[in-house]
């Protein structure tokens, strides 16, 4: 029910006030001693007590589309505020840590999915964060494994993790496309963007609820045989400390917004210092552009 392969798209960070300076990760060099591929193994040790340690969960099978870059937007945007932090890069010969401070959970396909929906049971290093409040972001495949059940290319269906009261079954045809979605979430006042690419159709139970409403796109979808329903297509899902959604982009490079309230919940803050990244304001104005077109 996951994405074919479409390639990432830019990665980075936006949002209002000051301009922040690429060379500068919060006081520290960026070049090659940050580079942004750097990431510390699932058992190190927090290096301090301030440290912010953003779990990338298992990028070597859900990571086909780009969706590491949302950590790597988390990251910077903290850098920026002078915050030290880290990601801490979680795979299938990993033990699920559950004491990371924030989580993000990528796409792929059908038998990616089945392998990240037997680690995570097996190691529920993930569940025992989601408990204690812990933030995830879970794109596409990942929200189809975060929920009951999904149905695979061969029509049957694979157990999920049961964080989300949701069940994916396939529509009548593959959903791509830009997506556009007025959200719904409190702290949220901006429209969202992103561009979906899958074949499933995720419907929310009654401990679920959207992200928001679709005002360009498909989002959740619609099982095939059915109707979409009166009060139109909504999309993503919010439950607990999870949000989730059909939006890759990365998300949250083009939804900084979005980036900066999962931060302020992973920090037990209302707000943060606003930074301004011009290219992703245009960025972000293209896209929506693109979209209603």
């Amino acid at each position: 029910m996951s994405e074919q392969n479409t390639g990432a798209e830019i990665p980075g960070a936006g949002g209002s006030g000051t301009n922040p300076d690429p060379r500068n990760a919060g006081g520290r060099d960026a070049g090659a001693s940050a580079s942004p591929l750097d990431t510390v193994a699932a058992d190190s040790a927090r290096p301090s007590e301030s440290t912010v340690r953003i779990g990338l969960v298992l990028p070597d099978v859900m990571g086909t589309y780009g969706d590491d870059g949302n950590s790597l937007v988390l990251r910077q945007r903290l850098r920026w505020r002078g915050y030290d932090a880290e990601i801490v890069r979680i795979t299938l010969e990993d033990e699920v840590p559950d004491s990371c401070d924030l989580y993000t959970v990528g796409g792929g396909e059908d038998a990616a999915q089945k392998l990240a929906s037997r680690h995570l049971t097996a190691s529920p290093g993930l569940q025992r964060a989601v408990e204690r409040g812990a933030p995830v972001l879970a794109i596409c495949a990942g929200m189809q494994v975060f929920g009951e059940w999904f149905v695979v290319s061969d029509g049957s269906r694979a157990p999920g993790l049961g964080l989300l009261d949701v069940t994916t079954t396939p529509q009548a045809s593959r959903s791509i496309g830009e997506l556009v979605v007025a959200p719904q979430v409190a702290g949220l006042t901006q429209p969202l963007t992103g561009f979906e690419n899958h074949m499933g159709a995720t419907v929310l139970g009654p401990d679920a609820a959207p992200l928001g409403r679709v005002t360009s796109g498909v989002g959740n979808g619609v099982p095939a045989g059915q109707q979409v329903p009166a009060g139109g297509l909504v999309e993503g899902v919010v439950q607990g400390s999870i949000i989730a959604t059909y939006m890759h982009g990365p998300a949250l490079a083009r939804n900084p917004e979005l980036a900066d309230l999962l931060l302020c919940r992973a920090l037990g803050v209302d707000s943060l210092p606003p930074v301004e990244v011009p290219a992703v304001a245009q960025l972000r104005r293209e896209r929506i552009a693109a979209a209603r077109r």
